[in-house]
């Protein structure tokens, strides 16, 4: 799908705290459709809290987040937000954990059927697998495949390439490269290059 010519995404004077200390403030920037940006620095410079922000799931310390051109409240509200964990029950197969991501977070628009999006991340082999056998990359991959079965134009990636392996990185960076070029946004902490054209936030100061 192609998503709106107005999505922007706003934030103004974002503070972070954890545990009652403030990581990181002044944060401003705007990002409209099209554009990525890369949230970089060392471990605990508050990467990871960011991103939770931005999904909604911690209020920031100060400041504001806007979201435009898609009629929500907040940006968490159209995001897809790929964490540390998965998000997928090892009882279920890859297929059924796809379908239920794409009833849980469609937002109209249909996106890919789930044989098509594992497909797309090569895990079309094992859709009737339960997600326990698979093994720590295969799990990724079908947690990738989900931001493809409910499109959404805010991608939230934290360490998208965890446990892939070089091929699979290759894959994710292509899906990454279309969902720009559809007029999405992605806000991606990462230690490492991601294959694509993206500007900076670093937290933390210098190493």
């Amino acid at each position: 799908m192609v998503f709106s010519v107005d999505l922007r995404l706003d934030a103004h004077d974002l503070a972070l705290a954890r545990g009652g200390r403030r990581l990181a403030e002044g944060l401003t920037f705007s990002l409209k459709g099209g554009e990525a940006l890369l949230v970089t620095g060392p471990n605990g410079a508050g990467k990871s809290t960011f991103l939770r922000v931005l999904a909604g799931l911690l209020a920031p310390a100060a400041g504001t987040l806007t979201l435009r051109g898609v009629g929500v409240e907040s940006p968490g509200q159209a995001a897809h937000y790929l964490g540390h964990a998965e998000a997928l029950k090892g009882a279920l197969t890859a297929r059924e954990n796809l379908e239920f991501w794409s009833a849980m977070l469609a937002m109209g628009d249909p996106g890919l059927d789930p044989q098509a999006a594992l497909e797309r991340v090569a895990m079309n082999h094992a859709p009737d697998l339960p997600v326990s056998y698979l093994s720590a990359g295969q799990r990724r991959r079908v947690a990738i495949a989900r931001l493809l079965v409910a499109p959404r134009p805010l991608w939230l990636l934290d360490e998208p390439t965890t446990a892939l392996d070089a091929a699979s990185q290759v894959r994710l960076a292509g899906l990454m490269k279309d969902h720009l070029a559809a007029g999405g946004l992605i806000v991606a902490a990462t230690h490492g290059d991601l294959g694509l054209p993206a500007r900076e936030l670093r937290l933390g100061g210098a190493p």
